[in-house]
């Protein structure tokens, strides 16, 4: 047999994952905020995309078009999309198609985990009344000064010595967000080439500045502190400090030896301990809770169905300067400068597209959610149904990866609160007759109004509570019952029946 080299041509078919098609992809599992960020980026890039601005909602020109769904309140698959000469070339494929057989061709899975068009099922939707959440994305935040600014300013009011000054301002900077100093002090030292005991001298100034329990060591000082600041800190409540370990754990017969005092004095120290501030720093913590803004909008519909809708407000209206694209396209014009434009026209085009893609695929994806999930929305959580990506994604005829990006970071509004997508993703749990349609969000509901209305003097243990569930034909184990327990953060019987003692409330 000769071994040889030759050249031969076959041909195969693939599937290349473009920029394009990478950038469609990407765009399905951001945030209407991130979104946003992603389009103004674009905007800065390319020359021909625009902002619509909300003032004008017509242009006299007629040379630039918005190239988004503008259908309000129709079923999807009555929806428009834009103008067929704002998109790309006609003999290009669908884009859902492109990236669906992508993934289902590569395997690619996901981790992870606008435009106006709305949804109906059972009947036409009406257009939902929602809240305006325009606003909502720059909160109006209060003019308040952080514990840093705050100590800062006694520094320099209390202490005069610029050396002082310099050892307390590095002090202040090592404090948590608590008000805590847990560093050493000589490390201070060390940094500022001082002695320690210097160091330490300043720490004590400092512990007299307002709010009272900064710059403690621990929780013991901290409350320390404050005692005295109130000239309630004497030698019993001091026994009481130094046994903070017992009176977590709610041993009121070690306590009452450790302390040397009636009931009725013990219950009074824990009152005054109650009413300490454990978290000092926290009084100027200036940390803004991320406002969850919904992406999707569902209401109950006149005919009892439920409308969908996509959350309109936060999302870009995205223009293409057609007028900007005709002036350099002319005959006086360079072919650098036709290429060039005709580039930024076909990614413009393709960002539009990718834009209007994602806006359907979150609108199918959320529509089938509701389907499957009616009785949850109608009836409450006794009602929530197990479900998988996969089902979903086998409803709609899409990649089970597709599905993931898409219920990533997005939140669905309904007349029973705000929820995340992956909430309505759950496990089943088996039933006594076989049955596996109950959800595990159901059976944690379950688990947390039994211990909420269990009574002090007769706590369930995790073996009763499996007896009780399968009384109630849910078939589970005890282990599972701790697992959802402590992804409840309920601590275990024997802490609540320590917490639940009557004597020290």
């Amino acid at each position: 047999m000769t071994i040889s080299q030759r050249q031969e041509i076959k041909q195969t078919q693939s599937l290349v994952m473009t920029p394009q098609l990478q950038q469609a992809i990407k765009l399905l599992q951001l945030t209407n905020i991130e979104i946003n960020e992603f389009v103004g980026q674009e905007i800065e890039r390319n020359p021909l995309l625009e902002l619509a601005d909300p003032s004008k909602p017509e242009r006299g020109d007629g040379k630039i078009e918005e190239v988004q769904n503008n259908i309000i309140s129709e079923k999807m698959d009555t929806a428009t999309l834009a103008s067929k000469d704002d998109l790309p070339d006609s003999n290009d494929e669908p884009l859902d198609i492109n990236y669906n057989e992508y993934l289902e061709e590569n395997g690619v899975n996901s981790n992870s985990s606008s435009y106006e068009q709305s949804s109906s099922w059972g009947t036409q939707s009406s257009k939902v009344n929602h809240i305006d959440y325009s606003d909502s994305l720059e909160q109006v935040i209060e003019d308040k000064i952080n514990l840093t600014d705050h100590l800062l300013e006694q520094l320099n009011a209390d202490i005069s010595d610029p050396g002082e000054r310099l050892i307390g301002y590095n002090i202040i900077h090592m404090l948590d967000s608590a008000g805590y100093f847990k560093s050493d002090i000589s490390t201070v030292s060390e940094i500022i080439g001082c002695d320690e005991s210097k160091t330490f001298e300043v720490l004590e100034k400092l512990k007299k500045f307002d709010p009272v329990g900064v710059f403690a060591r621990d929780l013991s000082e901290c409350l320390t502190l404050q005692l005295k600041e109130k000239n309630r800190f004497d030698p019993i409540i001091e026994r009481l400090i130094e046994n903070l370990d017992l009176l977590a754990k709610h041993d009121e017969k070690a306590l009452l030896q450790k302390c040397g005092v009636s009931l009725e004095e013990l219950i009074e120290m824990v009152e005054e301990i109650k009413s300490l501030n454990p978290k000092p720093g926290d009084l100027y913590n200036t940390d803004v809770a991320q406002t969850v803004v919904p992406d999707v909008f569902i209401k109950k519909s006149n005919d009892f169905n439920w409308s969908v809708e996509l959350n309109t407000d936060t999302l870009p209206k995205v223009l293409v300067n057609r007028k900007y694209s005709s002036l350099v396209n002319n005959k006086n014009s360079s072919d650098i400068d036709r290429i060039y434009i005709n580039e930024q026209l076909n990614s413009a085009n393709w960002l539009v597209k990718s834009l209007e893609q994602r806006a359907q695929t979150i609108l199918k994806v959320a529509t089938e959610i509701v389907k499957q999930q009616n009785e949850f929305f109608s009836n409450g959580i006794k009602y929530l149904k197990p479900l998988t990506l996969k089902d979903i994604a086998e409803k709609i005829e899409m990649h089970e990866s597709t599905v993931s990006r898409v219920t990533s970071n997005k939140y669905i509004e309904s007349p029973r609160g705000v929820f995340q997508m992956k909430y309505f993703f759950t496990t089943s749990i088996t039933t006594s007759h076989g049955d596996s349609s109950l959800s595990s969000e159901t059976v944690k509901v379950r688990i947390k109004e039994l211990i909420d209305n269990e009574e002090p003097d007769d706590i369930l243990s995790d073996d009763k509570i499996v007896e009780i569930l399968i009384k109630e034909d849910i078939d589970i184990a005890r282990r599972t019952i701790a697992k959802y327990r402590e992804s409840l953060r309920i601590p275990s019987s024997v802490i609540r029946r320590r917490q639940k003692k009557p004597y020290i409330r």
